[in-house]
Protein backbone atom coordinates (compact mmCIF):
# COMPACT_ATOMS: atom_id res chain seq x y z
CA UNK A 1 0.00 0.00 0.00
CA UNK A 2 1.20 3.49 -0.45
CA UNK A 3 -0.31 6.83 1.02
CA UNK A 4 0.70 10.21 1.62
CA UNK A 5 0.55 11.68 5.30
CA UNK A 6 -2.35 14.26 3.26
CA UNK A 7 -4.33 11.10 2.39
CA UNK A 8 -4.65 10.24 6.04
CA UNK A 9 -4.94 13.55 7.33
CA UNK A 10 -7.93 13.99 5.19
CA UNK A 11 -9.37 10.25 5.96
CA UNK A 12 -9.12 10.95 9.82
CA UNK A 13 -9.65 14.31 9.90
CA UNK A 14 -6.91 15.28 11.45
CA UNK A 15 -3.93 17.77 11.29
CA UNK A 16 -0.54 16.86 9.48
CA UNK A 17 2.73 18.69 11.37
CA UNK A 18 6.00 17.80 9.10
CA UNK A 19 6.52 16.81 5.42
CA UNK A 20 4.16 15.11 3.23
CA UNK A 21 5.65 11.88 3.01
CA UNK A 22 4.78 8.77 1.36
CA UNK A 23 4.11 5.26 3.83
CA UNK A 24 4.13 1.86 2.26
CA UNK A 25 2.63 0.13 5.30
CA UNK A 26 0.23 0.47 8.60
CA UNK A 27 0.70 -1.16 11.72
CA UNK A 28 -0.06 -0.91 15.62
CA UNK A 29 2.32 -3.18 16.57
CA UNK A 30 6.30 -1.98 17.23
CA UNK A 31 7.12 -6.06 16.89
CA UNK A 32 5.99 -5.62 13.60
CA UNK A 33 7.06 -2.57 12.14
CA UNK A 34 9.27 -2.20 8.99
CA UNK A 35 10.74 0.86 7.31
CA UNK A 36 8.64 3.46 5.53
CA UNK A 37 5.54 2.29 7.70
CA UNK A 38 2.87 4.72 9.51
CA UNK A 39 3.04 4.01 13.44
CA UNK A 40 -1.11 3.94 14.89
CA UNK A 41 -0.34 3.36 18.64
CA UNK A 42 -3.64 2.21 20.17
CA UNK A 43 -4.59 3.43 23.98
CA UNK A 44 -5.71 0.23 25.77
CA UNK A 45 -6.74 -0.37 29.52
CA UNK A 46 -2.90 -1.50 30.72
CA UNK A 47 -1.18 0.19 27.89
CA UNK A 48 -0.42 3.28 25.54
CA UNK A 49 1.05 2.75 22.40
CA UNK A 50 2.23 6.66 22.50
CA UNK A 51 5.02 5.41 24.92
CA UNK A 52 6.32 3.39 22.06
CA UNK A 53 6.46 6.02 19.47
CA UNK A 54 10.23 6.68 19.65
CA UNK A 55 10.90 2.64 19.48
CA UNK A 56 8.52 2.27 16.49
CA UNK A 57 10.92 5.07 14.43
CA UNK A 58 14.06 3.75 15.62
CA UNK A 59 12.66 0.40 14.16
CA UNK A 60 11.87 2.27 10.26
CA UNK A 61 8.44 3.92 10.86
CA UNK A 62 8.64 7.14 8.76
CA UNK A 63 5.34 8.47 10.65
CA UNK A 64 2.89 8.18 13.45
CA UNK A 65 -0.57 9.36 14.28
CA UNK A 66 -0.88 10.66 17.54
CA UNK A 67 -4.10 12.08 20.04
CA UNK A 68 -1.92 14.82 21.94
CA UNK A 69 0.56 17.44 19.89
CA UNK A 70 4.29 16.21 20.90
CA UNK A 71 7.40 17.61 19.56
CA UNK A 72 8.79 15.50 17.39
CA UNK A 73 11.11 15.68 14.29
CA UNK A 74 9.06 12.61 12.70
CA UNK A 75 6.19 13.91 10.25
CA UNK A 76 3.14 12.62 12.41
CA UNK A 77 -1.13 13.14 12.13
CA UNK A 78 -2.89 14.92 15.42
CA UNK A 79 -6.30 12.91 15.44
CA UNK A 80 -8.79 13.06 18.39
CA UNK A 81 -8.71 9.22 18.71
CA UNK A 82 -6.06 7.34 17.25
CA UNK A 83 -8.49 3.53 17.48
CA UNK A 84 -11.06 5.57 15.13
CA UNK A 85 -8.26 7.06 12.85
CA UNK A 86 -7.33 3.38 11.73
CA UNK A 87 -10.78 2.50 11.07
CA UNK A 88 -10.92 5.68 9.08
CA UNK A 89 -7.83 4.90 6.84
CA UNK A 90 -8.83 1.73 6.21
CA UNK A 91 -12.08 2.89 5.07
CA UNK A 92 -10.26 5.47 2.74
CA UNK A 93 -7.94 3.12 1.75
CA UNK A 94 -10.29 0.56 0.20
CA UNK A 95 -12.37 2.94 -1.31
CA UNK A 96 -9.22 3.76 -3.57
CA UNK A 97 -9.26 0.31 -4.97
CA UNK A 98 -12.63 -0.42 -5.14
CA UNK A 99 -12.94 -4.18 -3.87
CA UNK A 100 -15.74 -5.64 -3.83
CA UNK A 101 -16.20 -6.59 0.15
CA UNK A 102 -18.16 -9.67 1.59
CA UNK A 103 -19.05 -9.17 5.31
CA UNK A 104 -19.31 -12.50 7.26
CA UNK A 105 -20.68 -12.18 11.04
CA UNK A 106 -22.69 -15.12 12.89
CA UNK A 107 -22.85 -16.45 16.39
CA UNK A 108 -21.11 -19.75 15.33
CA UNK A 109 -19.37 -20.59 12.07
CA UNK A 110 -18.25 -17.39 10.70
CA UNK A 111 -14.54 -18.25 10.40
CA UNK A 112 -15.51 -21.63 8.47
CA UNK A 113 -18.07 -19.81 6.74
CA UNK A 114 -15.62 -16.74 5.76
CA UNK A 115 -13.16 -19.47 4.70
CA UNK A 116 -15.18 -21.48 2.56
CA UNK A 117 -16.77 -17.89 0.91
CA UNK A 118 -13.18 -16.93 0.20
CA UNK A 119 -12.14 -20.53 -1.59
CA UNK A 120 -15.02 -19.94 -3.76
CA UNK A 121 -14.34 -16.53 -4.61
CA UNK A 122 -10.69 -16.92 -5.21
CA UNK A 123 -11.25 -19.47 -8.27
CA UNK A 124 -12.99 -16.43 -10.15
CA UNK A 125 -10.24 -14.13 -8.63
CA UNK A 126 -7.86 -12.67 -6.69
CA UNK A 127 -9.44 -12.86 -2.82
CA UNK A 128 -8.30 -11.69 0.62
CA UNK A 129 -9.47 -12.81 3.80
CA UNK A 130 -9.63 -12.43 7.31
CA UNK A 131 -6.68 -13.86 8.99
CA UNK A 132 -6.68 -15.66 12.76
CA UNK A 133 -8.76 -13.55 14.80
CA UNK A 134 -8.66 -10.00 13.57
CA UNK A 135 -12.09 -9.79 13.10
CA UNK A 136 -12.56 -6.40 15.95
CA UNK A 137 -12.21 -2.94 15.29
CA UNK A 138 -8.08 -3.26 15.00
CA UNK A 139 -8.09 -6.31 13.17
CA UNK A 140 -11.00 -5.71 10.64
CA UNK A 141 -8.40 -2.37 9.32
CA UNK A 142 -5.29 -4.30 9.45
CA UNK A 143 -6.82 -6.79 7.19
CA UNK A 144 -7.84 -4.37 4.97
CA UNK A 145 -4.24 -2.70 4.86
CA UNK A 146 -3.07 -5.72 3.34
CA UNK A 147 -5.32 -5.10 0.06
CA UNK A 148 -3.27 -4.51 -3.06
CA UNK A 149 -4.14 -3.21 -6.56
CA UNK A 150 -4.07 -7.34 -7.75
CA UNK A 151 -7.03 -8.10 -5.50
CA UNK A 152 -10.50 -7.47 -6.66
CA UNK A 153 -12.38 -9.21 -3.55
CA UNK A 154 -12.24 -9.51 0.08
CA UNK A 155 -13.97 -11.69 2.92
CA UNK A 156 -14.41 -9.85 6.11
CA UNK A 157 -14.96 -11.37 9.64
CA UNK A 158 -16.88 -9.29 11.82
CA UNK A 159 -16.98 -10.09 15.63
CA UNK A 160 -18.83 -8.79 18.45
CA UNK A 161 -19.62 -9.30 21.80
CA UNK A 162 -21.77 -5.62 22.41
CA UNK A 163 -23.89 -3.21 20.61
CA UNK A 164 -22.67 -0.88 18.32
CA UNK A 165 -19.35 -3.29 17.95
CA UNK A 166 -21.05 -4.34 14.06
CA UNK A 167 -21.99 -0.87 13.44
CA UNK A 168 -18.42 0.13 13.58
CA UNK A 169 -16.88 -2.55 11.53
CA UNK A 170 -19.71 -2.35 8.68
CA UNK A 171 -18.73 1.45 8.87
CA UNK A 172 -15.09 0.52 8.31
CA UNK A 173 -15.27 -2.30 6.00
CA UNK A 174 -18.57 -1.08 4.20
CA UNK A 175 -19.51 -4.67 2.40
CA UNK A 176 -21.14 -5.22 -0.83
CA UNK A 177 -22.45 -8.66 0.51
CA UNK A 178 -23.46 -9.52 3.87
CA UNK A 179 -23.61 -12.99 5.57
CA UNK A 180 -25.19 -13.70 9.01
CA UNK A 181 -25.11 -17.68 9.40
CA UNK A 182 -26.93 -17.78 12.66
CA UNK A 183 -28.40 -15.95 15.69
CA UNK A 184 -27.08 -18.27 18.68
CA UNK A 185 -26.41 -17.30 22.34
CA UNK A 186 -22.68 -16.51 22.27
CA UNK A 187 -22.54 -12.98 24.55
CA UNK A 188 -25.78 -13.31 25.42
CA UNK A 189 -24.74 -12.49 29.14
CA UNK A 190 -24.07 -8.44 27.43
CA UNK A 191 -26.65 -8.43 24.85
CA UNK A 192 -29.29 -9.79 27.30
CA UNK A 193 -31.46 -12.45 24.62
CA UNK A 194 -31.76 -13.84 21.18
CA UNK A 195 -33.55 -11.00 20.16
CA UNK A 196 -30.71 -8.81 21.52
CA UNK A 197 -28.14 -10.39 19.47
CA UNK A 198 -30.49 -10.47 16.52
CA UNK A 199 -30.05 -6.81 16.14
CA UNK A 200 -27.01 -6.55 16.98
CA UNK A 201 -25.96 -9.14 14.19
CA UNK A 202 -28.10 -6.75 11.75
CA UNK A 203 -26.19 -4.09 12.33
CA UNK A 204 -23.75 -5.45 9.54
CA UNK A 205 -26.54 -3.85 7.14
CA UNK A 206 -26.30 -0.34 8.28
CA UNK A 207 -23.14 0.60 5.71
CA UNK A 208 -24.67 -1.07 3.05
CA UNK A 209 -26.51 0.31 0.19
CA UNK A 210 -29.00 -2.48 -1.75
CA UNK A 211 -26.01 -5.13 -1.13
CA UNK A 212 -27.28 -8.83 -1.15
CA UNK A 213 -28.04 -9.79 2.36
CA UNK A 214 -27.83 -13.97 2.54
CA UNK A 215 -28.78 -15.11 5.84
CA UNK A 216 -30.29 -18.60 6.90
CA UNK A 217 -33.60 -18.88 6.55
CA UNK A 218 -33.89 -21.84 9.19
CA UNK A 219 -32.65 -19.87 11.74
CA UNK A 220 -35.72 -19.32 13.87
CA UNK A 221 -34.27 -15.45 14.91
CA UNK A 222 -32.86 -14.33 11.01
CA UNK A 223 -36.17 -15.90 8.78
CA UNK A 224 -38.10 -12.97 10.85
CA UNK A 225 -36.19 -10.17 8.82
CA UNK A 226 -37.72 -10.09 5.52
CA UNK A 227 -39.73 -7.15 5.54
CA UNK A 228 -37.17 -5.48 7.71
CA UNK A 229 -34.46 -5.22 5.17
CA UNK A 230 -34.48 -5.20 0.88
CA UNK A 231 -32.01 -7.66 -1.08
CA UNK A 232 -32.72 -10.48 1.14
CA UNK A 233 -31.62 -13.86 0.35
CA UNK A 234 -32.42 -17.01 2.35
CA UNK A 235 -30.49 -20.41 2.34
CA UNK A 236 -32.34 -23.41 3.30
CA UNK A 237 -32.50 -26.90 3.92
CA UNK A 238 -35.84 -26.87 4.77
CA UNK A 239 -37.53 -24.63 2.23
CA UNK A 240 -37.16 -25.60 -1.04
CA UNK A 241 -38.86 -22.03 -2.19
CA UNK A 242 -35.40 -20.29 -1.07
CA UNK A 243 -33.45 -18.40 -2.85
CA UNK A 244 -30.57 -20.77 -2.55
CA UNK A 245 -31.27 -24.40 -1.45
CA UNK A 246 -29.90 -27.87 -0.52
CA UNK A 247 -31.07 -31.36 -1.20
CA UNK A 248 -30.40 -35.05 -1.83
CA UNK A 249 -27.88 -34.54 1.49
CA UNK A 250 -25.56 -37.38 2.29
CA UNK A 251 -23.74 -38.13 5.01
CA UNK A 252 -19.92 -39.41 4.10
CA UNK A 253 -18.40 -39.84 8.13
CA UNK A 254 -15.56 -38.66 8.69
CA UNK A 255 -14.70 -37.82 4.88
CA UNK A 256 -17.37 -35.12 4.55
CA UNK A 257 -20.98 -34.60 3.75
CA UNK A 258 -22.43 -33.91 -0.10
CA UNK A 259 -25.49 -32.66 -1.26
CA UNK A 260 -27.34 -30.43 -4.40
CA UNK A 261 -27.43 -27.15 -4.00
CA UNK A 262 -30.20 -24.81 -6.20
CA UNK A 263 -29.76 -21.36 -6.80
CA UNK A 264 -31.95 -18.92 -9.70
CA UNK A 265 -33.37 -22.28 -11.24
CA UNK A 266 -30.22 -24.10 -11.54
CA UNK A 267 -28.64 -26.84 -9.46
CA UNK A 268 -24.54 -28.04 -8.61
CA UNK A 269 -23.66 -31.32 -7.02
CA UNK A 270 -21.06 -30.92 -4.49
CA UNK A 271 -18.67 -33.11 -1.79
CA UNK A 272 -17.76 -31.07 0.90
CA UNK A 273 -14.42 -32.48 2.27
CA UNK A 274 -15.50 -31.22 5.91
CA UNK A 275 -18.27 -33.63 7.97
CA UNK A 276 -21.07 -32.02 9.31
CA UNK A 277 -24.66 -30.87 8.77
CA UNK A 278 -23.52 -26.69 9.37
CA UNK A 279 -20.67 -27.65 6.33
CA UNK A 280 -23.69 -27.45 3.90
CA UNK A 281 -24.89 -24.37 5.17
CA UNK A 282 -21.64 -22.77 5.03
CA UNK A 283 -21.57 -24.06 1.46
CA UNK A 284 -25.01 -22.62 0.46
CA UNK A 285 -23.84 -19.42 1.61
CA UNK A 286 -20.33 -19.33 -0.35
CA UNK A 287 -22.46 -20.37 -3.18
CA UNK A 288 -24.75 -17.21 -2.72
CA UNK A 289 -21.76 -14.76 -2.44
CA UNK A 290 -20.03 -16.19 -5.71
CA UNK A 291 -23.61 -16.35 -7.53
CA UNK A 292 -24.14 -12.84 -7.31
CA UNK A 293 -20.70 -11.99 -8.05
CA UNK A 294 -20.85 -13.79 -11.37
CA UNK A 295 -19.15 -16.79 -10.59
CA UNK A 296 -19.69 -19.82 -12.82
CA UNK A 297 -21.67 -22.97 -11.18
CA UNK A 298 -18.06 -24.71 -12.20
CA UNK A 299 -15.79 -22.58 -10.20
CA UNK A 300 -18.44 -22.78 -7.40
CA UNK A 301 -18.31 -26.58 -7.41
CA UNK A 302 -14.49 -26.83 -7.96
CA UNK A 303 -13.86 -24.05 -4.65
CA UNK A 304 -16.21 -26.09 -2.68
CA UNK A 305 -14.97 -29.34 -3.03
CA UNK A 306 -10.93 -27.90 -2.71
CA UNK A 307 -11.88 -25.98 0.50
CA UNK A 308 -9.75 -26.94 3.67
CA UNK A 309 -10.53 -25.53 6.60
CA UNK A 310 -8.63 -23.24 8.89
CA UNK A 311 -6.49 -25.11 11.51
CA UNK A 312 -8.11 -26.57 14.57
CA UNK A 313 -11.72 -26.52 13.07
CA UNK A 314 -13.32 -29.60 12.63
CA UNK A 315 -9.55 -30.83 11.94
CA UNK A 316 -9.68 -34.62 11.21
CA UNK A 317 -6.13 -36.30 13.06
CA UNK A 318 -5.89 -39.93 12.10
CA UNK A 319 -3.48 -41.54 14.58
CA UNK A 320 -2.31 -45.40 14.68
CA UNK A 321 -4.62 -45.29 17.75
CA UNK A 322 -7.11 -43.19 17.36
CA UNK A 323 -8.97 -40.83 15.24
CA UNK A 324 -9.35 -37.25 16.85
CA UNK A 325 -11.70 -34.27 15.98
CA UNK A 326 -9.86 -31.20 16.84
CA UNK A 327 -12.44 -28.44 17.16
CA UNK A 328 -10.77 -26.67 19.82
CA UNK A 329 -10.49 -23.26 18.12
CA UNK A 330 -13.96 -22.03 20.08
CA UNK A 331 -16.86 -23.42 21.31
CA UNK A 332 -21.01 -22.60 22.02
CA UNK A 333 -23.73 -24.40 22.59
CA UNK A 334 -24.53 -25.02 19.04
CA UNK A 335 -21.04 -25.55 17.81
CA UNK A 336 -20.90 -27.74 20.48
CA UNK A 337 -24.17 -29.99 19.40
CA UNK A 338 -22.85 -30.11 15.71
CA UNK A 339 -19.67 -31.31 16.76
CA UNK A 340 -21.48 -33.73 18.42
CA UNK A 341 -23.35 -35.01 15.95
CA UNK A 342 -20.42 -35.54 13.51
CA UNK A 343 -19.12 -37.48 15.97
CA UNK A 344 -22.26 -39.74 16.41
CA UNK A 345 -22.37 -40.33 12.92
CA UNK A 346 -18.64 -42.01 13.30
CA UNK A 347 -18.30 -46.01 13.44
CA UNK A 348 -16.98 -47.50 16.28
CA UNK A 349 -16.09 -46.66 19.86
CA UNK A 350 -16.52 -42.46 20.67
CA UNK A 351 -15.96 -40.06 23.07
CA UNK A 352 -16.66 -36.57 23.75
CA UNK A 353 -13.95 -34.22 25.35
CA UNK A 354 -15.79 -31.07 26.13
CA UNK A 355 -14.96 -27.83 28.46
CA UNK A 356 -16.54 -25.06 29.14
CA UNK A 357 -18.22 -22.26 26.53
CA UNK A 358 -17.39 -18.95 27.88
CA UNK A 359 -19.31 -15.52 27.80
CA UNK A 360 -22.50 -17.68 28.62
CA UNK A 361 -23.49 -15.34 31.93
CA UNK A 362 -26.71 -16.44 33.72
CA UNK A 363 -27.28 -19.03 30.84
CA UNK A 364 -24.69 -20.56 31.45
CA UNK A 365 -25.71 -23.53 33.80
CA UNK A 366 -28.62 -24.33 31.87
CA UNK A 367 -26.88 -23.96 28.56
CA UNK A 368 -24.01 -26.29 29.52
CA UNK A 369 -26.60 -28.88 31.00
CA UNK A 370 -28.48 -28.80 27.40
CA UNK A 371 -25.00 -30.19 25.96
CA UNK A 372 -24.82 -32.88 28.74
CA UNK A 373 -27.96 -33.80 27.51
CA UNK A 374 -27.35 -33.80 24.21
CA UNK A 375 -24.08 -36.08 24.91
CA UNK A 376 -26.29 -38.22 26.81
CA UNK A 377 -29.08 -38.68 24.42
CA UNK A 378 -26.26 -40.06 21.67
CA UNK A 379 -25.10 -42.32 23.45
CA UNK A 380 -21.66 -40.46 23.71
CA UNK A 381 -19.44 -41.29 26.71
CA UNK A 382 -18.22 -37.41 27.60
CA UNK A 383 -15.72 -36.05 29.47
CA UNK A 384 -16.17 -32.50 31.06
CA UNK A 385 -13.66 -30.29 32.24
CA UNK A 386 -13.52 -26.73 33.71
CA UNK A 387 -15.80 -25.21 36.13
CA UNK A 388 -18.68 -24.06 34.14
CA UNK A 389 -18.76 -27.74 32.72
CA UNK A 390 -20.06 -29.49 36.00
CA UNK A 391 -23.43 -28.63 35.11
CA UNK A 392 -22.73 -30.46 31.44
CA UNK A 393 -21.26 -33.57 33.52
CA UNK A 394 -24.27 -33.29 36.28
CA UNK A 395 -26.89 -34.08 32.93
CA UNK A 396 -24.95 -36.59 31.05
CA UNK A 397 -23.40 -38.72 34.09
CA UNK A 398 -26.29 -40.89 34.94
CA UNK A 399 -27.29 -41.66 31.47
CA UNK A 400 -24.04 -41.96 29.52
CA UNK A 401 -20.42 -42.72 30.72
CA UNK A 402 -19.22 -39.54 31.93
CA UNK A 403 -15.98 -37.83 34.05
CA UNK A 404 -15.59 -34.62 35.12
CA UNK A 405 -11.78 -32.94 35.73
CA UNK A 406 -11.62 -29.49 37.23
CA UNK A 407 -8.93 -28.36 35.06
CA UNK A 408 -6.84 -29.51 31.64
CA UNK A 409 -4.18 -30.83 33.56
CA UNK A 410 -6.03 -33.16 35.91
CA UNK A 411 -7.34 -34.82 32.70
CA UNK A 412 -4.47 -35.33 31.31
CA UNK A 413 -2.84 -37.10 34.09
CA UNK A 414 -5.80 -39.75 33.66
CA UNK A 415 -6.19 -39.52 29.90
CA UNK A 416 -4.91 -43.13 29.54
CA UNK A 417 -7.11 -44.76 31.49
CA UNK A 418 -10.11 -42.96 29.78
CA UNK A 419 -9.38 -43.45 26.15
CA UNK A 420 -9.59 -46.75 24.50
CA UNK A 421 -7.54 -47.63 20.97
CA UNK A 422 -9.74 -47.04 18.24
CA UNK A 423 -11.38 -44.38 19.62
CA UNK A 424 -12.82 -41.36 17.85
CA UNK A 425 -12.31 -38.11 20.02
CA UNK A 426 -13.94 -35.01 19.66
CA UNK A 427 -11.92 -31.98 21.27
CA UNK A 428 -13.76 -29.03 21.86
CA UNK A 429 -14.03 -25.80 24.28
CA UNK A 430 -13.79 -22.44 23.79
CA UNK A 431 -10.33 -20.93 23.01
CA UNK A 432 -9.63 -19.77 27.31
CA UNK A 433 -9.52 -23.30 27.96
CA UNK A 434 -6.46 -24.03 25.71
CA UNK A 435 -7.50 -27.70 24.37
CA UNK A 436 -4.96 -27.38 22.20
CA UNK A 437 -3.22 -28.77 24.59
CA UNK A 438 -5.30 -31.98 24.93
CA UNK A 439 -4.87 -32.33 21.64
CA UNK A 440 -0.87 -32.12 21.52
CA UNK A 441 -1.09 -34.28 24.18
CA UNK A 442 -3.16 -37.25 22.59
CA UNK A 443 -1.09 -36.59 18.82
CA UNK A 444 2.70 -37.12 21.32
CA UNK A 445 1.39 -40.22 22.15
Amino acid sequence: MILTLKQIAEATGGTLFGEDIEINGISTDTRTISEGMLFVPIKGENFDGHEFIDKAIEKGAFAFLSNRQIKSEESYVLVKDTRKALGDIARFYKALLGVKTVGVTGSTGKTTTKDIIAAVLSKGFKTLKTEGNFNNDIGVPLTLFRLTEKDKATVIEMGMNHFGELSNLTSIACPDIAVITNVGVSHIENLGSREGILKAKCEIFESMADGAKIVNGDDDMLCTIKDKYTNVRFFSVKDKNADIYADDIKENGLDGISCTIHIGGEKISVNIPVPGMHMVYNAMAAAGVAHELGISFNKIKEGIEEFKPTKMRMDIIKLDNITIINDVYNSNPVSAKAGIDVLAGVKGDKLAILGDMLELGDFSEKLHAEVGEYTAEKGIPTVCIGKESKAMYDACSEKVSAWYFETVDKFLAQKDEIIKNGTTVLVKASRGMKFERITEALKNE
